[in-house]
């Protein structure tokens, strides 16, 4: 898993759509991410798909909810053909330690401040702005046994002292009108020190998938 940085976001409702996809793409230069959407219209059978096509699974879930219900349902992720998942580090500091204790060999990863979000957001939730949230949510991260954190490209400088895995989604070498707010390009985000990138619609959604595959290893 660690010579793999990209992560490719797999956008897609249908099992189908994700079967066809995959072809573009190199199981031994990254891993795939199976997010809410796609895991809710197809549940197992998608996982069971890429696992028998060789690909390692980035099950983001983000789990939010009591102590006990995010350390079951870690359980049963970690006897899965599951590599990373997500929960949210403003579940709080007893959510995180159940979640980690039940992790067995999978990587937990903590969210911080959706890349959705821009400051007045932000300000409305927490009345703080981006970088001191991201200030809070790092010192969680860094006290407790998870593994590394989410969050946007911009917010990398401030995590320069974080000796975790940084997980980064917004990635955009070309950059578009979309409902990601706080974006750099592949380059930059590892020059400020992104361990992975999370690419999903510039890919999935390219007239040429290889191609545009290629261009973001």
């Amino acid at each position: 898993m660690f010579s793999k940085k990209l992560i490719v976001a797999l956008d897609f409702s249908s099992f189908q759509e994700v079967n066809e996809f995959i072809k573009y793409i190199d199981p031994l230069k990254c891993l795939v991410k199976v997010g809410l959407q796609l895991y809710t219209s197809c549940g197992n059978k998608v996982i069971e798909l890429l696992a028998e096509k060789g690909f390692e699974i980035f099950l983001d879930l983000k789990l939010h909810d009591i102590p006990n219900t995010v350390k079951k349902t870690i359980n049963e992720i970690s006897s899965s053909s599951i590599v990373m998942t997500t929960i949210h580090l403003s579940g709080g500091e007893k959510m995180i330690d159940d979640a980690c204790e039940s992790k067995g060999n999978i990587k937990i990863i903590g969210v911080s401040l959706l890349t959705s979000l821009d400051h007045n957001d932000v300000n409305e939730l927490y009345n703080r702005d981006i970088e001191q949230q991201i200030m809070v949510l790092k010192d969680l991260a860094s006290r407790t046994k998870i593994d590394g954190i989410v969050c946007s490209p911009k917010e990398l400088p401030l995590l320069s002292d974080f000796k975790k895995l940084k997980v980064v989604p917004g990635i955009r070498n070309i950059y578009g009108e979309d409902d990601q707010k706080r974006v750099l390009s592949s380059k930059e985000a590892y020059a400020y020190g992104a361990d992975y990138i999370v690419v999903g619609r510039p890919i999935t959604e390219a007239a040429d998938k290889a191609k545009a595959f290629n261009d973001y290893l």
